[in-house]
C-alpha cells in the first residue's frame, strides 16, 4: 500500500518480487489532518493556546539516535525541554510533546513522567501518542523533532520544522524522509534557543519535498482504499461516498505552571505595563524594569512561597475547600507576610486580588484578549511599586477609573479594575 508513485520505484529496487502487489492508496492519516485544517482554532483552544501564543510541538521517534534516544539524563529531549521552558516566555509560547508509543511502552508511563516532570510543571503538555498527535500538529505553529514521521507530516502540512536529532545511518538517503532530514534546518544545542525558535517562526527556509511526496492523491485515500478492499473481497462496492472519520476534538489541556515564575515588568506609563514571565529560569532574565517572583500555591516546594512577591492559584470562585476568593487571599497574606499580592484566578480572564495594605479588588480582561489572569496581578504590582510617590488608594482609584493595559509579547490586554469596599 503506497501513497505516492515514487515509492513504486524504490520498492522495485528493494524487493522486486513484491512490486506486482503494490497499489496506490493515498494516506488516510494525512487526509484527516488536511480535513481538520478549518478547525485549527478549536484544536488550539483545546490545548489551552491563548490568543497571541505560539504552539511549539516537540516530537521524538523510537530509536537510540532519536531526540529522546534511550531515555535518561543524557538524552536531548528532557534537557531541551527544561531549557525551552526556561528560555521561552511563558505567556508567548505554549509547549507540547509527542513521544512515540514505544517510548511509553518501553520505559513505562511513570519513568517518562519522572524524566519530564520539571518540564510538565513548567507548562508542557504530554500529548496522547495514539489519539492526540494529529490534533497537536493541526494546532501547531512550529515543530522541533527528529527523523520520525511526525516531523515529516509537520513539514508536509507546511509547518516550519527544526531538527534536534537527524541520523543518516537509519534512513535510506534516496527516500523522501532521508532527503528531508538532510535539508531541514538543525537546532544548535550550544546556542540560545529563543533566537532559533524565533528565526524558525519568522520563515526559516524549509524543504519543499514533504508537501509533494507525502501523498500524490490528497483527500482520496478513503475512496481508493474502499475500492481496493471491495475488489479483493469480490463484492460490489457501496454507492455512498467513502468518508474518513474526522479528527475528534481532544479534552481541554491548558498549561499547568506550578514552578516559580521570574517576572520582568516595565511600566510604560501610569496605566500600561509590559510583563514577561519565565518558568524557573536557569539564569536570571535580562531586561529593563523591575523583577519579582510569582509562585503558584501548589508549587512542589512550599518553601518557595515564603520568597514570593505574588502568590496565586486558579480555581472556581465557589470552591468551598478554599473558601471564597476574598477569604483565600486574606489567608495567603496572613500566612506569608513578605508577599505583596495574593491573586485568585477564578475565570479565563479574571482574578480577585488582595494587596498587602488590605485592599480587595477584581481584575477583568476582555475575553478576546485574555492572558493568564495571574499576569494582570503582576502588572498591578509593578504599577504600585513604580508609583511609590502616591498612596496606594490614589493609584487604585485612578486605575479603577481608567483601566490598565497589560502587554505580553505582541499582545495587548485591556484590564478593568473594580475595588471591593
Amino acid at each position: 500500500m503506497l501513497s505516492h508513485p515514487e515509492q513504486f520505484e524504490r520498492l522495485r529496487a528493494a524487493c522486486p518480487q513484491a512490486a506486482h502487489t503494490a497499489v496506490l492508496g493515498g494516506d488516510p492519516c494525512f487526509d484527516r489532518m488536511l480535513a481538520a485544517r478549518p478547525y485549527r482554532e478549536r484544536f488550539r483552544r483545546a490545548l489551552g493556546v491563548r490568543p497571541g501564543q505560539r504552539l511549539i510541538v516537540l516530537n521524538s521517534t523510537w530509536n537510540p539516535q532519536s531526540l529522546f534516544g534511550n531515555g535518561g539524563e543524557y538524552d536531548v529531549l528532557p534537557w531541551l525541554l527544561e531549557r525551552l521552558t526556561s528560555e521561552l516566555a511563558a505567556d508567548e509560547y505554549r509547549l507540547a510533546a509527542v513521544l512515540h508509543p514505544n517510548l511509553w511502552h518501553g520505559h513505562g508511563v511513570g519513568q517518562i513522567r519522572t524524566w519530564l516532570d520539571r518540564a510538565c510543571r513548567s507548562g508542557l503538555t504530554l500529548i496522547d501518542p495514539l489519539d492526540g498527535w494529529r490534533q497537536a500538529l493541526t494546532a501547531a505553529d512550529a515543530v522541533i523533532g527528529d527523523f520520525g514521521s511526525v516531523s515529516y507530516y509537520a513539514a508536509a502540512l507546511g509547518l516550519p520544522v527544526l531538527l534536534g536529532a537527524a541520523s543518516g545511518e537509519v534512513l535510506d538517503p534516496d527516500s523522501p524522509v532521508g532527503a528531508f532530514t538532510s535539508q531541514a534546518p538543525r537546532l544548535n544545542p550550544g546556542a540560545a534557543l529563543r533566537p532559533q525558535v524565533e528565526r524558525l517562526l519568522a520563515g526559516h527556509p524549509q524543504p519543499v519535498g514533504p508537501a509533494e511526496l507525502t501523498s500524490s492523491v490528497p483527500g482520496q485515500a478513503g475512496a481508493l482504499l474502499r475500492h481496493l478492499f471491495y475488489e479483493l473481497l469480490a463484492l460490489p462496492e457501496p454507492t455512498h461516498p467513502a468518508l474518513l472519520g474526522p479528527l475528534p476534538l481532544p479534552g481541554y489541556q491548558p498549561a499547568d505552571i506550578t514552578v516559580p515564575l521570574r517576572v520582568l515588568t516595565r511600566v510604560l506609563g501610569p496605566a500600561q505595563v509590559v510583563v514577561t514571565r519565565y518558568c524557573d529560569p536557569l539564569h536570571e532574565p535580562a531586561g529593563e524594569g523591575g523583577i519579582h517572583t510569582a509562585v503558584h500555591e501548589d508549587t512542589l516546594d512550599p518553601g518557595l512561597l515564603d520568597l514570593a512577591d505574588v502568590v496565586f492559584r486558579h480555581g472556581p470562585a465557589t470552591d468551598h475547600r478554599l473558601g471564597s476568593p476574598a477569604q483565600w487571599t486574606a489567608e495567603v497574606l496572613a500566612r506569608h507576610p513578605q508577599c505583596a499580592l495574593a491573586a485568585y484566578a477564578d475565570g479565563p480572564g479574571s482574578c480577585t486580588v488582595r494587596t498587602r495594605a488590605g485592599q480587595l479588588l477584581t481584575l477583568n480582561a476582555a475575553p478576546e484578549t485574555t492572558a493568564d489572569p495571574a499576569v494582570y496581578a503582576s502588572a498591578l504590582l509593578a504599577v504600585l511599586a513604580a508609583d511609590g510617590s502616591r498612596d496606594e488608594p490614589c493609584v487604585l482609584d485612578a486605575l479603577a477609573a481608567g483601566g490598565l493595559t497589560v502587554r505580553t509579547g505582541a499582545s495587548a490586554h485591556t484590564v478593568s479594575l473594580t475595588l471591593l469596599r
